[in-house]
């Protein structure tokens, strides 16, 4: 009975101390200059959240009081070991690495550290040491922007960024690499943004960029550009479920959206008297065009149990 109780004590102190090591690459990270920023120094700051035991977020953000930011950069990592989490962006391996407090940001193959540049301006670079502290970073300094990432498809790029606006957000979405008009748009958006994703929907040879968002009632919504041509970029008009009342019945958000070869997909939770029923709503869209503006139809619905 001894040896049992001491095994499980011994199981529960690896846990804590495993937990424990988890939790602590939350929290934010800074650079050197960042304790001269009243001098007038620019910094980079980094904040770490931990989403489960084997993943984290991981939100770039620099001074932007004086001037542009320096470097922008979001991406989710996935952990390789108690010491290092990797992302895959672009196709290239970025390689997050703690040791003590000082957090690294390097990439695992030498010959790709120029991806790290990509994200900053001015000659910056994601790529170095960090410095954990206790505290925020400095709100009256800091890069505002909730949401920034970069997408590029055919030679075509665009930057999705989105900053918090109260209860709402703006986005913003930037082309580069248009022929004729690079022109921005920004929408305010009843909610957050949670993701982007770029594809050729309609074998055109020319990207699409879809935006996904949850709405401040918990439903979801996507906010698409179309390019045309190669010349201009213009809205394409997706379908809210709440419209079609077939499609309506039992939801209530929880949405999921994700790019399925040149489908959109969207999935969520069927409820009935405001509880779960265990089934999933899988929603396939296709883009055609319109009479004024490419639009998403309804392709295929199929439902399925959770488990």
């Amino acid at each position: 009975m001894c040896l049992v109780v001491l095994l499980l004590a011994g199981c529960k102190g690896s846990s804590e101390k495993t937990n424990e090591q988890t939790l602590e690459w939350q929290g934010n990270y800074v650079s050197i200059d960042y304790y001269k920023r009243n001098d007038g120094y620019d910094w980079i700051g980094v904040s770490v959240v931990q989403t489960d035991d084997e993943g984290i977020t991981v939100s770039v953000r620099s001074r932007a009081d004086k001037k542009k930011p320096t470097c922008t950069f979001d991406t989710n990592a996935k952990k390789v070991d108690d010491e290092n989490y990797l992302a895959i962006v672009e196709g290239k391996a970025i390689l997050f690495s703690r040791l003590d407090d000082k957090l690294t940001i390097s990439t695992q193959e030498p010959g790709d550290i120029g991806l790290l540049s990509f994200y900053c301006s001015g000659g910056g670079t994601l790529a170095g040491e960090y410095t954990k502290i206790d505290e925020p970073l400095d709100q009256t300094q800091i890069d505002k922007s909730a949401f920034n990432k970069t997408y590029i498809l055919q030679n075509i790029t665009f930057n999705v960024s989105s900053v918090q606006k109260g209860t709402n957000q703006d986005l913003l979405v930037i082309p580069f690499g248009l022929s004729i008009e690079n022109r921005s748009d920004t929408t305010e958006v009843d909610g957050i943004v949670t993701n982007a994703e770029i594809e050729d929907l309609n074998f055109d040879g020319f990207p699409e960029i879809l935006v996904y968002i949850e709405r401040s009632d918990g439903k979801g919504d996507v906010i698409g550009y179309s390019v045309n041509n190669g010349k201009s970029m213009s809205r394409v008009y997706f379908p809210p479920v709440e419209d079609d009342p077939k499609l309506s019945k039992g939801y209530a958000g929880h949405d999921e959206f994700t790019i399925v070869e040149t489908y959109l997909s969207q999935r969520f939770p069927v409820y009935e008297d405001n509880q779960p029923t265990g089934k999933i709503r899988q929603i396939d869209y296709k883009l055609v065009d319109g009479e004024a503006l490419r639009r998403f139809i309804v392709k295929n619905v199929n439902e399925y149990d959770s488990k």
